[in-house]
């Protein structure tokens, strides 16, 4: 018995209903770009001398908008080394006109990764999702991209 497209797209629809959440829509996140400039980055030698597991450093550093040009924040946090010359587990604010996004994850001495967006205030409050973090200029600026939902 030939079956219609109808019937073969109603049929579709009701299994992709049935699958439940794999099928459920993306969530639609907004998106902040801005650009750190580390120019305060301080490490205290807490473990062994020199570079190793346990240091702490800290930073209190001015953000600007996407274009470089305009200071529109700063930020401030911590890391804690956990992989000489490799590795470091940070947390930190970026505080923006209107509200702070706070971030924690790893951060890497050679290359960009992603960290988690824990939260926000004032216009931020109840985000979540992901910042993506990408180096430039060796390190000496930092390219934070949140990408985020309010809940």
């Amino acid at each position: 018995m030939p079956s219609s497209p109808r019937i073969a797209v109603l049929a579709a629809t009701i299994a992709a209903i049935a699958a439940g959440p794999a099928f459920a829509a993306r969530p639609v996140y907004r998106t902040v770009t801005v650009i750190e400039h580390a120019d305060t980055n301080t490490t205290n030698d807490v473990g062994a001398p020199g570079d190793s597991s346990g240091d702490i450093l800290t930073y209190n550093n001015p953000v600007f908008d996407a274009a470089d040009s305009k200071q529109v924040g700063t930020d401030l946090g911590w890391c804690i080394r956990i992989i000489a010359g490799d590795s470091w587990d940070c947390a930190w604010t970026t505080m923006l006109q209107g509200g702070q996004l706070m971030v924690q994850g790893p951060f890497y001495d050679t290359h960009g990764n992603q960290v988690a967006i824990t939260g926000g205030t004032g216009r931020y409050a109840g985000a979540r999702g992901f910042m993506k973090l990408r180096y430039r200029e060796g390190g000496k600026k930092f390219v934070f991209e949140f990408h985020y939902r309010l809940t």
